[in-house]
């Protein structure tokens, strides 16, 4: 992580001919790309890094084509020779979600993604003006077997691992079908492929777009679907009519041509349909075969999303098996295996969680079971072994960056939520009082002081359970003194 921080410092110098102040690595998402925030004085940038060129490639050309048709993506700064690192305006960090889950469902909210709407129809079509679909990253178009192959995710990384039984010939063959009828649609334009209110950037009440790098040619219907059926921001039935036809009267003019909103919306509930479950397979991807929290939590709500839309909703298709088959996966039972137990005021379980210096002797567990979980962050790069931590703890911003960004520590405590998790979740539903997770390093002052305020947050949020959170060390005001660590530690 180091070398990259580097090799963006170098870019941004060569590029805007003054350093950068400082370069602080952001939270990673779905994808393999990482994004950092630069500084320099009271501005800021964004840099990303990612070793798929092809990727970086179909972004930054996509990027100026939509820009020199004056539609809202970020201006791309500079790339570096290898095209693995640019640099790119940064749009904020206030998400249409974002706002949506600060002001709830309100007018400002509404008009928020009217806009986005009206913008989305912009980018669609008049950036499908020329543009050189030879570009997109995978398929030019989001066709047939585009179609048959988000089908297909959904089937092996979320319905095959609920091991409800089916007829696998019946369920191809109504694939086929399905897909068959989707790719037949009467209009096709530039497509994001994910176009939700995570990629809406909110910058003085006017939306931009981020993340289009997976666009090609496609069905006007889908991005719309994508955003109005988004699981998190779970618009109401008359916030999607609405938006709806507001979009379909901004295309309109657009296209200089009337649009038949019969087929439209016919076509458009097949795309609803295929973005719910392309959403599914990525959630059952990530979260069923990856163990990452987010998405496992998100499954429910998607699974109710998908349920609703199969008791309202209409395709002027026939597919027996697949009908059949959703008719299961969204019954109370199977939302239930994905829901998260949480804690209510009834709830006797305390989580108490300590770190320690392994130095000064570990924790002990007075309760009449005792036991718990000990974890040793010895394992992860030592910031005390640098003088400009010796005198910070796990606390500060200075050593929380060097932890994120510089070591493993994100790594292990993915899998320490993945162990805790259990047990918590199992103790609530047996009504018991006590569980115990401690965290130690060498001098009790920086990882383990992380590791235990992070995993306190981590439980309060995805259980609401009371916690009592125990730094042994910290109560020693100068840090000074610590004895300096060898470099083996």
């Amino acid at each position: 992580m180091e070398e990259i921080v580097a090799a963006i410092g170098r870019l941004f110098e060569e590029h805007f001919g003054v350093a950068a102040d400082r370069i602080e690595k952001l939270p990673q998402s779905g994808s393999d790309r990482i994004y950092f925030r630069v500084y320099e004085g009271e501005k800021t940038f964004i840099a990303t890094y990612n070793l798929n060129i092809k990727e970086n490639e179909t972004f930054i050309y996509f990027t100026r084509h939509f820009l020199n048709a004056s539609l809202p993506m970020p201006q791309i700064h500079t790339v570096n020779e290898d095209n693995t690192i640019y640099i790119q305006e940064d749009l904020g960090t206030s998400s249409l979600l974002d706002k949506l889950e600060k002001y709830g469902h309100n007018e400002y909210t509404y008009e928020l993604f009217e806009q986005s709407l009206k913008k989305l129809a912009r980018v669609q079509v008049i950036g499908d003006r020329e543009l050189d679909y030879e570009q997109c990253l995978t398929a030019k178009e989001f066709g047939k077997q585009a179609i048959l192959s988000d089908l297909l995710y959904f089937k092996y990384y979320f319905v095959d691992t609920l091991k409800t039984p089916y007829d696998k010939q019946a369920m191809l063959i109504d694939f086929e079908t399905l897909s068959a009828y989707l790719s037949e649609v009467d209009h096709k334009f530039f497509m994001f492929r994910d176009f939700q209110s995570r990629n809406v950037i909110v910058e003085n009440d006017e939306v931009h777009f981020i993340d289009y790098q997976g666009g090609m040619q496609g069905a006007l219907q889908y991005d719309v679907a994508s955003l109005l059926w988004q699981a998190k921001a779970n618009l109401s039935e008359d916030w999607k009519n609405r938006l709806l036809h507001s979009y379909i009267d901004e295309a309109e003019i657009l296209m200089d041509k009337p649009i038949d909103r019969t087929a439209f919306v016919s076509q458009y509930n097949g795309y609803v349909l295929i973005r719910l479950l392309q959403v599914l397979g990525a959630y059952g991807f990530r979260g069923l075969f990856e163990r990452k929290a987010h998405f496992l939590s998100s499954i429910p709500q998607a699974l109710r999303n998908l349920r609703f839309f199969i008791e309202h909703k209409n395709i002027d298709v026939e597919t027996p098996e697949f009908d059949r088959m959703l008719k299961l996966i969204v019954r109370d039972e199977v939302i239930y295996r994905f829901e998260t137990v949480r804690a209510d005021e009834h709830t006797p379980l305390v989580v108490k969680i300590c770190s320690f210096s392994y130095k000064k002797g570990i924790p002990t567990d007075d309760t009449d079971n005792g036991g718990g979980f000990m974890f040793d962050c010895r394992g992860i790069l030592n910031p005390g072994r640098y003088d400009e931590y010796k005198c910070l703890t796990g606390r500060d911003k200075e050593v929380k960056d060097f932890l994120e960004q510089r070591t493993k520590m994100p790594e292990f405590l993915s899998s320490v939520y993945d162990l805790v998790d259990i047990s918590v979740e199992d103790y609530i539903k047996r009504g018991f009082k006590s569980l115990m997770v401690s965290f130690g390093c060498t001098g009790g002052q920086h990882r383990s002081v992380y590791a235990a305020d992070a995993v306190t947050r981590h439980l309060k949020n995805k259980f609401g359970v009371k916690v009592e959170l125990c730094h042994r060390v910290q109560e020693e005001k100068n840090w000074c003194n610590t004895p300096v660590l060898s470099s083996g530690e």
